[in-house]
């Protein structure tokens, strides 16, 4: 089960439980059920499964709905309050790295795992906070892995230092040499690649405790491959053993059928997980955070994520919070959309924005996110032909109207007339779904308008 199906699963049996007409003990068994179905289709382990169902039926049964509030409420807010215990609790810090000083990371894990790849993600991301990082390859073992890192860090735009520079095969003699310069450059962040093994493998797992002992990194965070699933959890504890492990990267978690199992093996493990890489490429990488991860499994949003998606398109501060101000607050026009659809074309598809707003998971229309890029194309040049007047209030815009925009747009009546009703069932949808949304802020979900 992918994790866009594990959501819809999990949102499936969530809008079923708003749906019945009031909470009894056969709902509550009814909506365990649908939760332990996903979970288990997600490859999570089959214990957690039933002490996560446990602890859900015990706290259902016996809570009572506070001052205005519904009981439906009150379960959806145990289920998410045990969902983010599954899968560890509160956030992992980000480490505020010190600038200057060659804050040394070391990557460690098996082969194939994606470790070359989670290094230039790493630099990427930090380089975005504005560090100055350098790239260390000590894998000497992977034909290729040199290049690869070499060609992934000129993309991120970030120094490398490799068998090349330092004139040796040796992979301790290459970290040992990297890290120096590194830090003698005044550099802020040094991340080192380190060669894929087996748990199994002892000369590999004595090489990383050798190179943790002598280099002595800040943090070693282990990278973990999701479709490894449950195995995770021996992965994490093998290299904990060697070194002593501070942080983990789950990569390939965007389409894997083991996601689910990979994450929660981790997490009883009781490490914790700082990134996740949901995607190939360099930028597909999202800080770990528990109850946002839940949030979105649930159909409940990610409004931070989604302002800082507009941030990072180079979109000012103050239009998109003013923008997702009027959203949250259902004053949204056609002069909104606009600003939205202009946005879409560098921040991504639709459908991946739409999951972020808060309530949407829980029923909104499929019409709303399928829509094609040429679509939006056409609507915007609609858009442009249209006054001010009737971007600000469109329910003026009658049959004359919608001739003349069509005139000036060259397109036809039925193109307006199609971008009138997207836009009156985004509207709905926004009004219906934020009554829900609010109501679920006052339960303390984690997803509240703060920019």
């Amino acid at each position: 089960m992918s994790f866009s199906r594990l959501r819809d699963a999990l949102t499936s049996t969530i809008s079923n439980l708003f749906k019945a007409p009031f909470v009894d003990k056969r709902v509550i068994e009814e909506t365990i059920r649908g939760i332990q179905r996903a979970l288990l289709m997600a490859d999570v382990n089959v214990h957690l499964v039933l002490s996560l169902s446990n602890n859900i039926r015990e706290r259902a049964l016996k809570i009572k709905a506070p001052p205005g509030f519904s009981r439906k409420e009150v379960v959806l807010r145990i289920i998410y309050d045990e969902l983010v215990k599954l899968l560890g609790g509160e956030k992992a810090p980000i480490t505020d790295i010190p600038l200057g000083k060659g804050y040394t990371l070391m990557l460690v894990g098996i082969q194939g795992s994606g470790k070359t790849t989670t290094a230039a993600k790493l630099a990427w991301f930090y380089k975005r906070k504005g560090l100055k990082v350098g790239l260390v390859c000590a894998d000497t073992y992977r034909p290729g892995a040199y290049d690869q890192l070499a060609q992934l860090a000129k993309r991120v735009g970030v120094s490398i230092y490799g068998a090349k520079e330092a004139n040796s095969n040796d992979p301790i003699d290459i970290a040992i040499k990297g890290v120096n310069l590194f830090k003698d450059k005044g550099f802020d962040l040094i991340i080192i690649d380190t060669a894929g093994r087996h748990k199994d493998e002892t000369s590999l797992m004595n090489e990383i405790s050798k190179l943790n002992e002598i280099i002595k990194p800040d943090e070693v965070m282990l990278v973990i491959d999701a479709t490894i699933g449950q195995q995770a959890k021996s992965q994490a504890e093998a290299f904990h053993k060697v070194a002593k492990v501070g942080s983990i990267f789950i990569t390939k978690l965007d389409g894997t059928a083991k996601g689910g199992g990979a994450l929660s093996a981790v997490a009883a493990t009781g490490a914790r997980v700082k990134f996740i890489g949901v995607g190939e490429k360099v930028e597909d990488i999202e800080p770990f955070d528990p109850p946002t991860f839940v949030s979105r499994l649930l159909g409940m949003g990610d409004i931070r994520t989604l302002i800082e998606k507009m941030k990072e398109a180079e979109i000012s501060k103050e239009i998109s919070e003013k923008v997702m101000s009027r959203i949250m607050s259902g004053k949204f026009t056609l002069l909104d959309l606009y600003s939205q659809f202009k946005a879409i074309r560098k921040m991504g598809p639709l459908a991946k924005l739409i999951e972020l707003l808060p309530g949407f998971g829980l029923g909104i229309p499929k019409e709303l996110a399928d829509v094609a890029t040429e679509r939006i194309d056409r609507w915007l040049v609609i858009m442009q032909s249209m006054t001010k007047e009737e971007l600000e209030n469109p329910r003026i815009i009658n049959r004359s109207r919608i001739e003349r925009i069509a005139r000036g747009s060259g397109t036809s009546s039925k193109d307006v007339k199609e971008l009138i009703n997207y836009y009156n069932i985004m509207n709905r949808a926004f009004k219906k779904l934020l009554r829900r949304g609010k109501r679920l802020r006052g339960l303390g979900f984690p997803y509240k308008f703060n920019v």
